[in-house]
């Protein structure tokens, strides 16, 4: 039969698959045939299939974010696969092995074969992922997956196997002999209307990944996770959160899974420190709490990075601005405003902050700093900071008002701060006002009046003895401009305002709106209707450009 060598080209290990099904998923998904759970790997990446009039396989790219490339040419159409034929995804190189005695009806015969066993619930052997009759099946009973466990536990040949020293796919494929062996003895205890597959795939994920929060990471509709205890888990899609029907086990296996998220990146939780700040390897955001300060057991919520950065384009199309309020965003980038993205949490600052971060131009020096790193900038000259908690003696910890001292050391022509909510806010503001125009952060406030008041207290909590005249002296001459964000009650993320920080008049903020969104009504499904209005104010930058040649498209403003 046909197969496939696939080898890790950076760490060279090689297995072998053999194709067994007239259809083959490869991906980063747990529901594909071949899981690849490395960076550069989508979802659903490609797939094989067998083409009946020439009796081969074929390949497609299920539009993936990197390509699919076969002997070195990305594929833009289905491609047949020869004897030989090397196919590249990420940094895995796949050769096919074609069986040249293999036809259509051999094909078809062990298609029929192996469901006619899986109706007789008959166990089916073979080296790649089989397919059952129902991929779901019935609820799988928590007594049977704790009888794995344990017995998993007890087996002394990942007793005895050192996981840190080899590869995710070698780890997941000796514990899955371990696993198959397992349900073998016990088969006589598993529902038959129990999907063997999922069971496996289940018991795996809550082994050596994130349990059933493998299934919600790998589906894109979903953007945020919260398991408020082990039985409790809830999901954001489509902006609206809905119980899921996913369950962790018990406390002990949400505690476990937290630890395999916070490990790599050096972090610690215990009763001595419940609580923790993280990131997937995605870039996906984590916060963890445990007990004592978790009454109802470990909570963990996962706002997840979209596999594919956002950009301004992907944001109009939602509908989070119009095309006018775009053009004026990347005009004030370009023109090296300093800016505030305001707005409450989960209404997409960061995100916006991401894009407009894509407007600086390719020579200018950027340093962000972050409390977990999320901003992910196209350019090549960026430096990333990110904060460091303190050691199990409580000492060593690097916050981010240190990260923003120590970037002015390093040349910045730009500074971006993931997030101002302490006394790096007047650090930041002394940036600003010494030659890094251009720089930018996020505040938590729900309007840009609301967002002064709030950059005015996170300057008194630096724990200098300022007047507040003095405050708001150097706030009004930092910033330039409010970029407000709001999640309206639907659920969508919109920009409500940009507003121009005006010099202060008699000791009070002036702030002139330039844009805003205007609400007008709710349709049927319950979605808030609005359009976004110029105000007519133009900015006196605007009119200095155009002084200077500078083109500007006047029309952007409603003139």
């Amino acid at each position: 039969m046909p197969r496939l060598l696939i080898r890790n080209k950076v760490d060279g290990r090689i297995r072998k698959i053999d194709l067994t099904v007239n259809k083959f998923t490869i991906g980063k998904s747990p529901e594909n045939d071949l899981v690849l759970a490395r960076p550069g790997i989508s979802s659903s990446h490609c797939t094989l299939y067998f083409y009946p009039p020439d009796k081969k396989f074929r390949i497609r790219d299920m539009g993936s974010s990197n390509g699919t490339y076969v002997d070195g040419a990305r594929i833009e159409s289905d491609t047949v696969l020869d004897h030989g034929t090397r196919i590249q995804i990420g940094e895995f190189e796949i050769q096919y092995k074609a069986d040249r005695k293999q036809t259509e009806s051999d094909l078809d015969h062990q298609e029929d074969l192996k469901r006619a066993l899986a109706d007789e619930g008959v166990a089916v052997e073979q080296t790649a992922p089989e397919r059952s009759v129902s991929e779901e099946g019935g609820a799988i009973p928590v007594e049977i997956k704790k009888e794995i466990h344990e017995q998993l536990l007890g087996d002394r040949r990942l007793r005895h196997m050192d996981f840190t020293q080899v590869s995710e796919e070698e780890a997941r494929e000796k514990t899955r002999e371990v696993v198959e062996e397992i349900i073998k003895g016990i088969r006589k205890k598993i529902p038959k209307n129990i999907s063997r597959r999922r069971l496996i795939r289940e018991i795996l994920d809550e082994a050596l990944g994130l349990g059933p929060l493998e299934d919600l990471l790998s589906d894109s509709s979903v953007t945020e996770i919260m398991v408020n205890r082990y039985d409790r888990i809830y999901i954001e899609r489509d902006g609206r959160l809905q119980l899921s029907e996913k369950r962790f086990i018990e406390d002990q296996q949400v505690v476990q899974a937290i630890q395999r998220i916070i490990a790599p990146i050096g972090r610690l939780i215990n009763e001595s420190s419940p609580m923790v700040d993280a990131r997937l390897k995605d870039g996906s955001r984590v916060n963890a709490v445990i007990s004592p300060l978790a009454v109802s057991g470990p909570s963990l919520t996962i706002r997840k990075f979209p596999e594919n950065r956002l950009s301004m384009e992907g944001l109009i199309s939602f509908g989070s601005l119009s095309p006018a309020m775009a053009s004026f965003l990347e005009l004030i980038v370009r023109e090296h405003k300093n800016i505030i993205i305001s707005g409450g949490t989960g209404s997409g600052k960061t995100t916006l902050l991401n894009v407009l971060g894509s407007y600086i131009p390719e020579g200018d020096r950027i340093v962000t700093v972050e409390d977990v790193a999320e901003l992910q900038l196209p350019q090549d000259h960026v430096v990333n900071l990110e904060t460091k908690p303190p050691n199990l003696e409580g000492e060593g910890a690097v916050e981010i008002r240190d990260l923003v001292r120590n970037s002015l050391r390093m040349r910045p022509d730009r500074i971006m701060v993931g997030e101002c909510r302490g006394g790096e806010a007047l650090d930041m503001l002394q940036a600003m006002n010494t030659g890094h125009d251009g720089s930018m952060t996020t505040l938590h406030a729900n309007t840009p009046v609301d967002a002064m008041g709030r950059l005015e207290t996170l300057v008194l909590m630096s724990g200098m003895d300022l007047p507040s005249q003095a405050i708001r002296t150097q706030i009004s001459s930092a910033v330039d401009l409010v970029v407000q964000q709001t999640r309206l009650k639907d659920g969508a993320r919109k920009v409500t305002y940009i507003t121009e920080i005006a010099p202060l008049d008699d000791g009070e903020f002036l702030l002139q709106d330039i844009f805003r969104f205007q609400e007008t009504g709710m349709d049927e499904d319950g979605k808030i209707l609005g359009e976004y209005l110029p105000t007519g104010h133009i900015p006196d930058f605007v009119h200095e450009m155009n002084q200077r040649g500078v083109g500007v498209d006047m029309g952007i403003f409603g003139t």
